[in-house]
């Protein structure tokens, strides 16, 4: 279905000359024509004219006597508020050089005397036009920005949530260290880098000691306490940003140390277990001691093609289970051979 286009609506128009007959034929003329006309017999009493009241068109004749046409030109269209008002020089002389001077300082038209009025009608009408689209261009333009702008910062915004539910799918939310989906893709991608760099890797998990009965003497509660208490301890010690620290399920954490050598993981995991035993949590129920202690399982490696993930996983769980067969509170290192 099409629309009818709007009917033009003719606007204001200044019209400057210091000759009194000429503004006198051009304002009747356009005045019948449905223009609101404004006149000006000088440069200065012009530019005060349009702001004061800017038009939508200036017919501007070629020849004052006050100040230069092509200087009225000149100042209008270096100022912003007037800059884009369309200016129609109107000249007696009809001379290349001077027509390409008006372009030059601005002017949108060029029309030399004697004129036939409906010319000028025509291209006053066409410029008031192209003003009028040019006007509409710029405000649709400006509403685009404010969009885009909106848009932008509505990505923004979904951008940090975005990141802050991927910091919340990557973190346990008891402890705030690493969950297991994190430890397994941490795990299998320094596999691979210790493989192609041929690095150590060095796994460590640890168990604290009796933790079922500490849930059962003091509460859920104060287990919840517990855990966040011993993953601080532990991310306190392995500090490195290579490092990972991960909640391996229960009472049961898994600390990777790519690049680290089986004797340094050990002294990882005895200061670990000494910093656990340092934050003084009172446990009435232990066989190890009257406090929290730690358990932990060591091993390393230098990835091979022969060896899986796996098999580091399970070397450092018998280790871990041999820390606890020995008496607990204590770490024990196995090599996988």
């Amino acid at each position: 279905m099409t629309t009818k286009a709007e009917p033009f609506a003719p606007g204001s128009i200044l019209v400057v000359d210091d000759r009194p007959n000429n503004i006198e034929l051009l304002t009747v003329i356009l005045t019948l024509q449905g223009y609101r006309v404004e006149q000006a017999d000088q440069g200065n009493s012009a530019i005060s004219s349009v702001m004061a009241r800017p038009p939508d068109i200036i017919l501007l004749d070629i020849s004052q006597p006050e100040m230069d046409s092509f200087e009225v030109c000149q100042k209008l269209k270096a100022d912003p508020c007037t800059q884009d008002i369309p200016i129609i020089f109107i000249s007696a002389v009809n001379d290349t050089n001077r027509k390409i001077k008006a372009f030059d300082y601005g002017a949108s038209d060029y029309i030399t005397k004697p004129f036939q009025i409906e010319e000028v009608i025509a291209r006053i009408n066409s410029q008031i036009q192209i003003s009028r689209l040019k006007i509409e261009l710029k405000a649709k333009n400006a509403h685009l920005e404010r969009e885009l702008l909106k848009r932008r910062l509505v990505e923004k915004k979904l951008l940090n949530l975005n990141q802050q539910l991927g910091k919340l799918a990557a973190i346990d939310g008891l402890t705030q260290v690493a969950n297991r989906r994190i430890f397994d893709e941490f795990f299998a991608r320094e596999w691979q880098r210790g493989q192609r760099e041929q690095q150590c890797l060095s796994l460590i998990l640890g168990d604290i000691d009796h933790f079922k009965l500490y849930n059962d003497n003091l509460g859920h509660q104060s287990g919840d306490f517990c855990l966040r208490q011993v993953a601080q301890a532990i991310t306190k010690t392995a500090r490195r940003p290579a490092d990972l620290v991960a909640r391996y399920g229960g009472e049961e954490f898994a600390i990777i140390l790519p690049q680290t050598s089986a004797q340094n993981a050990l002294q990882v995991a005895e200061t670990i277990r000494f910093q656990v035993k340092q934050l003084a949590l009172p446990h009435p129920e232990s066989s190890v001691g009257d406090y929290v202690s730690l358990s932990l399982g060591v091993t390393c490696i230098i990835p091979q093609p022969r060896y899986t993930k796996k098999q580091l996983l399970t070397t450092a769980d018998q280790a871990l289970y041999q820390a606890k067969k020995q008496g607990r509170d204590r770490s024990i290192l196995e090599v996988l051979m």
